[in-house]
């Protein structure tokens, strides 16, 4: 009650906070506004028993179930995002732009991925559409009647993102995470109706025993996401005006597990949708070769060893990525060394970058296996019960659980800076 007080206490962080309320509720009003000319009436039946549907439902906000003006959601920013993250990689000066140019350079940084989420949404708004056309889902379009929907489905991709980037401008928290997370607890009465009316009594035992397994996980991501690495660090002291030496100081320099939050999930389960969705694309096909490669895919990634086994190494790679492009050891010792700093035993330079880097390689492994284990564990789980809907419900309570603390950390930090 006394951290509720103080955020409404605050008048700029709760102006943020009703903001951030304003835009959420904007997005679940543009959700619900469906494609003129499309008739949606047997799409949720569809998507019930569709894994790769449901789960794209989720990024998308449960904008497919109503087939609405942003049923693509921020899908398209997202994968655009990872392409620009990879970039930095290979292109030197976009990786300069991006962590050396300070804000002028990260602007036109965030201005290619605007740019490159244009051609990403006509895409995935193209093979959406065609996908549910020849699954007899929707009726088949007339050329005028296709790139009119096309058109306000791009449409609604760039207001979506427009909007995330508000929230990140004049709100709180990461706007595209915030979207996904809006669309999480949209869905949460729906499903929950949908399970009272296939109640099972005999069910109740295993109904318990995903309840505590679920407390267990989320225990353990609040765990994980909190823990930290202290790594010790030493101010030298310092001459000041008339010849009297200052004291040093100790301190230390906390690495977090896991460096990455949300992101790892988001980026994997993207990278997933994207052979999925050829697969099914093909698979109605009239030529035989693609048809296929369609059966060839779409059999793949249906064996769950193999689709557990790729989400296990992509959250885990992409872990390890997007901690190297958010944390450079180098600039950290540089810093330090700028400041008068040191770590004990290590020279300033490239040795103390050396050693930030091993301890944050090592940390980082922890976080990015737990984070594996918990994005693949709904999947063991539906293998043993046969339930469809874990996988699904698993990588939506891991991104919401992950989204709130990092909510919370922002309001925290809002708190404490209002107090210093």
């Amino acid at each position: 009650m006394k951290t509720i007080k103080a955020i409404f206490g605050d008048r700029g962080l709760r102006n943020r906070i009703f903001f951030v309320i304003g835009i959420l509720v904007i997005t679940r009003v543009l959700a619900t506004i469906p494609i003129p000319g499309v008739d949606t009436s047997n799409l949720a039946s569809y998507l019930q028993g569709n894994g790769f549907l449901s789960l794209l439902n989720v990024f998308a906000g449960g904008g497919i179930a109503t087939f609405s003006i942003v049923m693509l959601g921020v899908g398209p920013y997202i994968t655009a995002s990872i392409i620009m993250q990879l970039m930095t990689v290979l292109s030197p000066r976009l990786k300069e732009m991006y962590q050396e140019e300070g804000d002028k350079g990260r602007r036109r940084f965030v201005q290619y991925g605007r740019l490159l989420t244009l051609p990403f949404a006509i895409l995935q708004g193209f093979a959406l559409i065609t996908l549910l056309e020849r699954q007899n889902i929707i009726p088949t379009l007339s050329d005028t009647v296709m790139f009119m929907n096309l058109g306000i489905i791009t449409a609604g991709t760039m207001l979506m993102m427009w909007l995330g980037e508000q929230i990140n401008e004049r709100g709180i928290g990461n706007g595209v995470s915030l979207i996904i997370f809006a669309g999480i607890v949209a869905s949460l009465p729906t499903t929950l109706g949908r399970f009272l009316i296939t109640f099972d009594p005999s069910q109740i035992p295993m109904i318990v025993g995903l309840l505590v397994l679920s407390l267990i996980v989320v225990a353990g991501i609040v765990f994980i996401t909190e823990a930290e690495r202290p790594i010790p660090v030493t101010y030298a002291r310092q001459t000041r005006l008339g010849g009297s030496a200052g004291f040093g100081s100790s301190t230390y320099l906390p690495l977090r597990l896991n460096q990455a939050g949300v992101v790892p999930i988001i980026f994997a389960v993207s990278i997933l949708l994207f052979p999925q969705l050829i697969g099914q694309l093909l698979a109605t096909s009239s030529s035989e070769s693609l048809q296929s490669i369609a059966r060839s895919i779409n059999s793949a990634l249906a064996n769950q060893w193999i689709y557990g086994s790729v989400y296990f190494f992509l959250v885990v790679s992409f872990t390890y990525f997007y901690t190297a492009v958010m944390f450079d050891p180098e600039k950290t010792a540089d810093n330090l060394s700028k400041n008068g700093a040191f770590i004990p035993g290590f020279r300033p330079g490239a040795s103390t970058a050396e050693h930030i880097g091993y301890v944050l390689a090592r940390v980082t492994l922890i976080g990015a296996l737990f984070l594996g284990a918990v994005a693949v564990l709904p999947i063991i789980v539906q293998g043993i019960t046969g339930i469809t809907a874990i996988a699904v419900g698993g990588t939506s309570l891991l991104i919401a659980v992950s989204v709130v603390l990092d909510l919370l950390k922002k309001i925290d930090a809002q708190l404490s800076m209002k107090e210093y």
